[in-house]
């Protein structure tokens, strides 16, 4: 398989924040593309295709959310575009497909997104485009709430949680947030999947030759209300980070 890196992270990645490390994000940097575009745009098309139950779910009362989402992304990011045909950034045709919201959005942008709605008193994630999962399973996450989907985060804690929820109850249009995680991995595989029931692999972050960091962002749909999380994942060689950011 090929190796799909960046050459840079537009952040820190070695700075440390408490969770969760919630910060303003300005509404132009939410689909900010990179030098592995294309790449990623590559494996995408590839997992949609071939692994598409396994990168892809979405609840069926969740339709009207994730097709306002594709309408938000278009507008955002190909504000141009006219009918039902698109040149994606890497001069790709593309055939957008209202019925496949999240399908579609897998195919015009490095994001993945996580659609949560408000059920009682919690976030529920109700649909998902998920290609580059970092050792977790989609099928384990979906219709679970915040503390559901987080239940095998050591850190995420009562405390945390409650704090979590709170964020996507006042999370307001136009107005997103943002975090980032990073962790150092031998293997820079972007789709990673891995169940809640296996353990995870033992790394030793001196000799790791490579560091995983996503950029998550969270914002809510003007119509549906529902909340986005939003991720995009960066994968650099060790090299790279220090020659960038130094040692910490």
């Amino acid at each position: 398989m090929t190796t799909i890196l960046q050459t840079q992270i537009p952040y820190n990645p070695l700075s440390t924040k408490a969770l969760p490390g919630i910060q303003p994000l300005a509404p132009q940097d939410w689909l900010l593309p990179d030098d592995a575009f294309s790449a990623q745009m590559k494996e995408r098309e590839r997992l949609l295709a071939h692994h598409r139950d396994q990168v892809l779910m979405l609840d069926d009362h969740a339709m009207p959310a994730a097709q306002e989402l594709l309408h938000l992304v278009l507008e955002h990011l190909y504000p141009q575009h006219r009918g039902d045909q698109l040149e994606r950034l890497d001069e790709s045709g593309i055939e957008l497909d209202w019925e496949d919201p999240l399908g579609t959005l897998g195919r015009i942008t490095q994001q993945d997104f996580c659609i949560l709605e408000k059920q009682g008193d919690e976030h529920v994630m109700t649909g998902a485009v998920l290609c580059f999962p970092a050792s977790w399973t989609l099928s384990e996450k979906y219709l679970k709430p915040l503390i559901g989907i987080h239940q095998t985060v050591a850190e995420y804690d009562v405390g945390i949680g409650k704090r979590v929820q709170r964020l996507f109850n006042g999370v307001q249009v136009g107005r997103p947030l943002w975090r980032f995680n990073s962790l150092w991995y031998h293997d820079p595989s972007l789709f990673q999947p891995r169940s809640q029931h296996q353990p995870r692999e033992k790394v030793n972050e001196a000799e790791a030759g490579y560091m995983r960091s996503e950029k998550q962002m969270i914002l809510r749909l003007p119509k549906s209300r529902a909340v986005v999380f939003c991720i995009h994942t960066h994968v650099v060689t060790r090299a790279n980070v220090f020659a960038q950011w130094g040692k910490q």
